[in-house]
């Protein structure tokens, strides 16, 4: 999520949205270059890693169903209701009015750990990614409930948090998923994705282009930090829950401070490869060293001196 909450207006004022262009063919939905298609899908019992960063780079998108079983939503349900029951719901449009949001997901739930750092989840994200980094991170961890009677969030792209910079096409920056905690329908308000907005620098996007990912709990989306998508709209009695968990290249600014999110004794605790996906690791091989150049991983893990330059 690029949480425009937190952009003044002077800044929109100066960074507007992305602009159309006219495209050959501009299709009947609205929108420029782009139309509703549907979004791959693949087994989570069959599922391998090449196969869904491949459709994720042709398409932008795609979901990989029942990639956890129910137990594991329900684990990390109860361990973030009391969380999302005592947030307020959100203050404008985009964050959603009856939409609660809560972040520091590693801090508040041990059972989230197997989704954040889902082996085939990080795989597809560091070939989605390609050879434009050394190190990739996590981004943010947020768990979203849409209550009944919200409106369709506004389509964006993820990737304009970045100051709205204005990054090819080809080179990827960020990619994003969203984990199905419950059952995601069209009535739920299942999140709406605009497959192939990934490939042009600037799209205008209708609701018509954009196509629900509907999807069984336990099920996981996985998009691009430049796919067009948004929030549905909840005409149901019931709250979607989703968890959403981004991931970027390791020499860009996280999105949600990991260090400050997530207590400092709670994150001694988690597993070191989860540590290093946290940020307690280099970027490159030298940003993010601490004090006489120790790699921070030593912060969490005294008795690891690795240096901050890749040399022990």
């Amino acid at each position: 999520m690029c949480p425009l909450q937190s952009v003044h207006a002077d800044d929109l004022r100066r960074h507007p949205l992305p602009a159309g262009r006219p495209q050959a063919g501009r299709p009947s939905g609205g929108g420029w270059g782009v139309s509703a298609a549907p979004i791959p899908r693949f087994d989570g019992a069959s599922a391998t890693s090449a196969d869904v960063a491949a459709a994720v780079a042709e398409d932008g998108v795609c979901i990989v169903e029942r990639l956890v079983d129910e137990a594991t939503c329900d684990a990390v349900l109860a361990e973030l209701r009391p969380h999302l029951d005592a947030v307020r719901p959100g203050a404008d449009d985009f964050e959603g009015r009856n939409t609660r949001r809560v972040g520091a997901i590693l801090g508040r739930s041990s059972s989230s750990v197997g989704l954040i750092a889902h082996d085939l989840v990080l795989d597809v994200v560091d070939r989605v990614l390609g050879p434009d980094k050394s190190t990739f991170q996590l981004h943010l961890t947020q768990a979203i409930a849409i209550g009944p009677g919200s409106p369709a969030q506004g389509l964006h792209r993820d990737q304009w948090c970045f100051d709205f910079h204005p990054f090819p096409p080809e080179l990827v920056v960020e990619v994003s998923t969203i984990w199905a905690l419950t059952d995601f329908t069209e009535a739920t308000g299942a999140t709406r994705v605009v497959t192939g907005s990934h490939r042009l620098p600037s799209v205008t996007a209708t609701d018509a282009d954009a196509t629900g990912a509907t999807m069984p709990r336990g099920s996981v989306v996985i998009y691009t930090g430049s796919t067009v998508h948004g929030g549905g709209a909840n005409r149901s009695d019931e709250t979607r829950v989703g968890l959403n968990v981004d991931y970027t290249l390791g020499w860009l600014r996280q999105e949600e401070n990991q260090y400050l999110s997530v207590p400092l004794e709670v994150a001694r605790t988690l597993p070191e490869s989860v540590q290093r996906l946290m940020g307690y690791s280099l970027g490159s091989y030298a940003l993010g060293y601490v004090d006489d150049l120790r790699d921070p991983i030593s912060v969490l893990r005294p008795d690891r001196r690795d240096t901050g330059f890749g040399v022990d």
